[in-house]
């Protein structure tokens, strides 16, 4: 359960107090945003496939690591909120936006380069666009995890 009582603002929740409006900061954007990122970046055409291949492995790390941790909260296995649950929580919040950071500006700046150079064909550009602006909505959504779990992990 996921009680106030006695405790701090910001807590570990499990159960289905997880998927409900109750938890202060839901987990399911992240996995929407994310997967919108890997569908996005699959089908865009960006000729350096270092760049791609970075971008790929960031949102599918994140989709991965968001949905064990999802899993683990709803399954109750960090026992109400241990320390080291707190700790993990906040390394791979801030793991995640760090990344997704690099892996966003990295998608833009190679989608601002195209789009001077006139190779990609409108619908590909348009594509190339709507995955660098997931990749910062993914990103935002990273960074105000990351401040939660990060107050979570002072205040523990």
């Amino acid at each position: 359960m996921c009680s106030a009582r006695g405790m701090s603002v910001f807590w570990l929740c499990s159960g289905q107090v997880t998927l409900s409006h109750t938890h202060p900061v839901p987990h399911f954007d992240l996995q929407i945003f994310g997967g919108l990122v890997w569908i996005l970046v699959a089908s865009s055409k960006v000729p350096d496939p270092m760049l791609q291949g970075w971008v790929m492995f960031v949102s599918v790390f994140c989709f991965v690591m968001s949905i064990s941790l999802l899993c683990l909260y709803f399954c109750g296995a960090h026992g109400g909120g241990g320390s080291c649950w707190v700790t993990l929580d906040a390394i791979c919040h801030s793991t995640a936006a760090l990344f997704y950071l690099s892996a966003a500006v990295l998608e833009a700046y190679m989608t601002y380069a195209l789009g001077l150079s006139s190779i990609l064909l409108a619908q590909e550009y348009r594509e190339n666009i709507a995955a660098v602006v997931f990749a910062f909505v993914a990103t935002l959504l990273y960074v105000i995890h990351k401040v939660f779990s990060l107050l979570r992990w002072k205040s523990s």
